[in-house]
């Protein structure tokens, strides 16, 4: 499995810890950035990017995070056959795969802690 992850400035710290969860796990990761916390960058750049990956099969499936993980959501979700769905739990997540057939998750730094994204 493949896994591409993005983020803005407000999600970045997140993004880390996802990508260093997943590479125990043996799970590849494609980042398509940003690649830094100090520089404000527009949200909707990483959203798509990601979103543009799942859709052309580059990655098997998305995530990505911004401060509250709705912007970025909104982005991803524009681009047709995307299904970003913004998760706070693990039931949410789980759910949003199984009876919405999401594609890509959403996760907001500022609303979840490390350990439970």
């Amino acid at each position: 499995m493949k896994i591409g992850l993005g983020c803005d400035h407000g999600g970045y710290n997140l993004k880390l810890e996802i990508k260093k969860y997943l590479g125990t796990k043996g799970i590849e990761c494609v980042d398509f950035g940003t690649n830094n916390d100090t520089e404000s960058v527009d949200y909707p750049i990483y959203g798509q990017k990601v979103a543009e990956a799942v859709v052309a099969k580059e990655v098997d499936y998305g995530i990505v995070c911004c401060g509250t993980g709705i912007g970025i959501s909104l982005a991803a979700n524009k681009v047709p056959g995307i299904r970003c769905a913004v998760v706070s739990d693990t039931f949410s997540a789980k759910m949003s795969k199984a009876h919405n057939n999401a594609n890509m998750l959403s996760l907001g730094e500022r609303v979840l802690g490390k350990g439970l994204a």
